[in-house]
């Protein structure tokens, strides 16, 4: 089969065009065929390997995948959307021909024609109203966006901030936020701002143009997507008991964290994200039911995945971005 391969760490050339083996499912996998993937700037990161040698999760990770160069792991790739084409004998929640989107977990292997899927893991049918292109950008940023904004606690009528949101986990924030009834300021660059009012932003601000933590407003939730606004920066920002949710934590908030758990005053949500194949489910009824899509700014064939990761790591995506394998649509 078709899939791109990372054989070292380096710019986005280093990923290659190449053939492997098709995989066999075991007894408790299902085969997927692959119609849709994304390239999101941890997939770019990953690539580089670029992941601060401060953060916690780095020599772990470069031990997992490989110290000098990729060998655990050969082909990227973090969600997916397509078809079932086989299933090991032990599986009973899904049949061939079942149209599924999921997130691969570490295993990764999304950018390939096929990959195998454990049946107990982040799959499940897909939302019968959306493309393969729409479904595949939703495990990762919608189940990131779902599980912080949990976290916050998000009522109706309260003041949401998302910084970042006109990226994957943003714009599902936005929608996510505005589901639960909340007044929602999204903050993001000049090219992003009318796309955020499209989702249901009610106000937008331009980073470029104006600091929110210095306007006087205040907002009983603000969520950091993209750990560009330290607790200590925006918490003049937060109201008295709010919430401070991060994305990306650095280590000053996972201190703050577990500060706030005694001090029970304005509270900072920044553990990572635990998954589940129920939340997964309660996604794809949202946006069954027209409360949320995907938004998507470009789609690149799998062949050209480098030209991909380049456009995702010039930092100005509006969305998602896309890679389809349209030879495998085939009914």
């Amino acid at each position: 089969m078709k899939a791109i391969l990372w054989t070292k760490y380096g710019p986005p050339d280093v990923l290659q065009l190449g053939e492997v083996e098709k995989p066999t499912p075991k007894d408790n996998e299902v085969l997927a065929r692959i119609c849709a993937t994304t390239v999101t700037a941890g997939d770019c990161d990953l690539r580089s390997f670029k992941t601060s040698a401060l953060s916690v999760f780095w020599l772990p990770m470069r031990i997992y995948v490989g110290l000098i160069r990729p060998t655990r792991i050969r082909i990227l790739g973090q969600e997916l959307a397509g078809v079932i084409e086989a299933v090991g004998k032990d599986v009973a929640s899904f049949s061939e021909g079942d149209q599924i989107f999921a997130a691969t977990g570490f295993r990764l292997s999304a950018y390939a024609e096929y990959t195998c899927l454990p049946e107990t893991g982040m799959v499940a049918l897909k939302p019968a109203n959306m493309t393969y292109e729409e479904a595949a950008a939703v495990p990762l940023g919608g189940l990131e966006a779902w599980h912080y904004l949990k976290g916050g606690k998000i009522q109706d009528g309260q003041k949401v901030l998302i910084n970042g949101a006109g990226g994957s986990i943003g714009t599902f924030a936005v929608q996510l936020a505005k589901h639960f009834g909340a007044e929602v300021t999204g903050v993001d660059s000049t090219e992003k701002l009318d796309m955020l009012r499209s989702i249901g932003a009610d106000e937008v601000i331009d980073y470029t143009q104006e600091d929110f933590t210095k306007s006087g407003q205040t907002y009983d939730v603000i969520f950091d997507v993209i750990g560009k606004s330290s607790f200590s920066r925006t918490e003049r920002s937060l109201k008295q008991y709010g919430h401070y949710l991060s994305a990306n934590p650095g280590p000053s908030e996972l201190i703050r964290s577990l500060w706030n758990l005694i001090t029970r005053r304005k509270k900072v949500v920044s553990e990572y994200t635990s998954r589940r194949v129920e939340d997964l489910v309660f996604l794809r009824e949202l946006i069954e039911a027209g409360r949320m899509r995907s938004v998507i700014d470009r789609r690149y064939p799998l062949e050209q995945a480098a030209e991909a990761h380049r456009y995702v790591e010039t930092g100005h995506k509006k969305g998602n971005v896309v890679m389809t394998l349209e030879q495998n649509r085939k009914t």
